[in-house]
């Protein structure tokens, strides 16, 4: 068995139908528990992030729409335009409803844990903060189940070992879903924007009884990315807040404008476009030249992987930003964060795959991830739209990038202690170019596993600290309806 047969295996596992179903009942829990809260506090949210009730007094580093531009930073990525093509490629069209379920779901799942990061996030000596996942795990873990069969002392160590298992695989998770699938995407976007000729140059490294050859241009673009994110990621999460603020907006209005004009151009295939979503998110599939159809458990597999890869709802990566945000309202900072898998994912992925579908570059056999994007632009844009693909990627991938590193250095801080940090950082910086210049698919199973070995703890802690959350909910909406924040 080859190391890519073994991925491919540990990813069939960990991506298997428990897991499937462990996501999307946790988000269906949460949804109930906290009685709907993705769709009643949806209009309040937004109000949130206008700055209408920020306080520059309490405690924390960044504002809410720093805060949520950071995570949006994150989540915003290869997966928007790479993982939603290949969703549809792997899925069929129907993947796309699967993402729309993922994200809607998703928007209680991630209101619970950032409210929960909130909660018992750290306070630092110097003001700075700490939180995330490990810190709500090992300090707010205790069903009373489990406290009734074990005891105190061993329930406490259960949270403990749950925040050291997410830490662990968190800090892994940073150098492929955060690191070396965006400089690999990032690199691969230029090809939509430079000549071709550029990248027929290339290096070649003897390693043993092989070579490992690879495009000098992914190198050189690695190089950049590295300089790049490591002027940022240095300054730490504030200097990592103000660049996102500034980034996310523009790199946003620019992808989904481009969008919107194809769309306007085929608007009559709109409707038929949602029709086939709809149907094939419940029939097999049959790819066109494929002598077996997808079946239905395949669609939903690829489209709740990639949905998860895309708004990163319950992954538990970004509660670790969130718990940096100015407030002394924990459900509040919830609030603003349940609007990043809708932004992401409603409104940023569907119009990637809307693209795919009305311009039918679905049907090409042979295309993948961003190629087929950038078929699909093209078709609908004469020709031009690769463009838009390649800025969309490159700068997807660039503000993904740096804030994956926060993610990663909070991880290293909890694990190692506060002199891991700039270690951490300069390991994370050297691994971009050889993200640049590595196979994308080797690289896109390796995020895939983490990313649901990172889910599972993180949502046992959700489901038991739920009630918590729920409460912390009623009572910020009765002072809310009160008129205490008017």
């Amino acid at each position: 068995m080859t190391f890519s047969d073994l991925l491919g295996a540990m990813e069939s596992i960990v991506w298997g139908p428990p897991t499937i179903i462990f996501l999307v009942c946790t988000g269906i829990y949460l949804t109930i528990r906290m009685g709907f809260v993705q769709a009643r506090l949806f209009f309040h949210a937004f109000k949130c992030i206008t700055g209408k009730y920020d306080d520059p007094n309490a405690p924390g580093d960044i504002s809410h729409f720093k805060a949520l531009s950071t995570a949006l930073s994150a989540c915003v990525g290869t997966g928007n335009i790479a993982g939603v093509a290949t969703a549809i490629t792997m899925g069929g069209p129907g993947a796309l409803f699967w993402m729309w379920v993922t994200a809607l779901l998703g928007m209680a799942t991630k209101f619970t844990c950032c409210t929960l990061a909130v909660h018992y996030r750290k306070i630092n000596d110097d003001g700075s903060v700490s939180g995330g996942p490990m810190y709500y795990l090992e300090r707010g873990f205790a069903p009373r189940w489990l406290q009734w069969l074990a005891g105190d002392e061993r329930t406490r160590r259960w949270g403990v070992l749950l925040a050291m298992m997410f830490a662990v695989f968190g800090l892994g998770a940073t150098f492929g879903i955060g690191n070396m699938v965006q400089a690999n995407s990032a690199a691969g976007g230029l090809q939509y924007m430079l000549p071709e000729h550029l990248f027929k140059k290339t290096f070649t490294i003897p390693l043993g009884n092989e070579t490992f050859t690879f495009s000098r241009m992914a190198f050189y673009s690695g190089l950049v990315m590295t300089v790049l994110t490591a002027m940022v990621i240095i300054g730490g999460i504030k200097r990592i807040a103000t660049v996102s603020a500034f980034f996310v907006p523009i790199m946003c209005i620019g992808y989904v404008g481009g969008s919107l004009i194809i769309l306007i151009r085929h608007i009559d295939q709109i409707p038929s476009a949602f029709s086939t979503i709809f149907y094939y998110a419940f029939q097999p599939y049959a790819a066109p030249g494929a002598a077996v159809g997808i079946a239905v458990i395949a669609t939903m597999r690829f489209g709740v992987a990639r949905g998860l890869f895309s708004n990163e709802a319950g992954m538990g990566s970004a509660p670790i930003v969130h718990a940096a945000a100015k407030t002394n309202e924990p459900a509040r900072e919830g609030m603003v964060a349940m609007l990043g898998p809708f932004i992401d994912t409603i409104i940023i992925c569907s119009m990637t795959g809307l693209v795919i579908i009305v311009t039918g570059a679905y049907k090409n056999t042979g295309y993948d991830g961003a190629q087929l994007t950038s078929l699909a632009f093209d078709m609908g844009l004469n020709k031009y739209g690769h463009f838009i693909v390649g800025f969309g990627v490159c700068t997807f991938a660039y503000s993904t990038l740096i804030t994956w590193s926060y993610y990663g250095d909070r991880c290293a801080e909890y694990l190692l202690g506060p002199r891991a940090i700039k270690p951490y950082r300069w390991l994370f910086v050297s691994m971009i170019t050889v993200g640049a210049c590595g196979g994308l698919k080797t690289v896109w199973t390796i995020a895939d596993i983490l990313n649901a070995l990172m889910a599972i703890p993180n949502l046992i802690g959700l489901i038991a600290m739920s009630g918590l959350v729920a409460g912390k909910l009623k009572d910020y909406n009765d002072r809310r309806k009160a008129g205490w924040f008017n």
